[in-house]
């Protein structure tokens, strides 16, 4: 709430270079702020009186508009990425696939590394595990295994995460 809104009797004054100027009526304040050509903005309006500043609406929207834009710059989205494998895949292949999952992760990926069970192939859980774990120690130089090796159904998966 800014200016005439402000409909409370009494509130507590903050100048716009940040002294306080005690409490006063809403009317009052607002004069102030007309006389120094600047808007009265109620910022904590819970607080008993409410507290309301005196300050250049148009500019601290402006700021904060700048300021909300470069977090948005900096931020840092992560996306998961799949990689899915058999028990029967060979070795080159794997060798493929590990080099793949490192590219994600040196591009701040997370890699979900998921080995896929095809009818009777759910017996030998043990040999997707073993390729699971093989494949974490070849991508623990820039990775870190964030959930281990879980079966559910027919599929065995496990997330890796980038180093920081």
């Amino acid at each position: 709430m800014l200016n005439e809104q402000i409909r409370d009797k009494e509130v507590r004054v903050i100048s716009d270079s940040g002294e306080q100027l005690g409490i006063m009526s809403s009317k009052e304040a607002y004069n102030l702020a007309v006389k120094e050509n600047l808007d009265l903005v109620k910022i904590a309006p819970n607080a008993k009186p409410p507290v309301c500043k005196i300050m250049d609406y148009g500019k601290y929207r402006f700021e904060a508009a700048k300021k909300e834009k470069e977090a948005r710059k900096n931020q840092n989205i992560v996306s998961i990425k799949e990689i899915r494998l058999s028990p029967s895949t060979d070795s080159h292949d794997l060798n493929t696939k590990i080099t793949q999952a490192k590219k994600f992760l040196e591009k701040k990926d997370k890699v979900k590394v998921t080995v896929r069970f095809r009818g009777r192939e759910v017996a030998y859980a043990a040999s997707g595990e073993e390729m699971l774990d093989k494949f974490a120690q070849a991508v623990e130089d820039i990775g870190i295994i964030d959930k281990k090796p879980k079966l559910e159904g027919k599929n065995m998966f496990m997330f890796i995460s980038p180093k920081n």
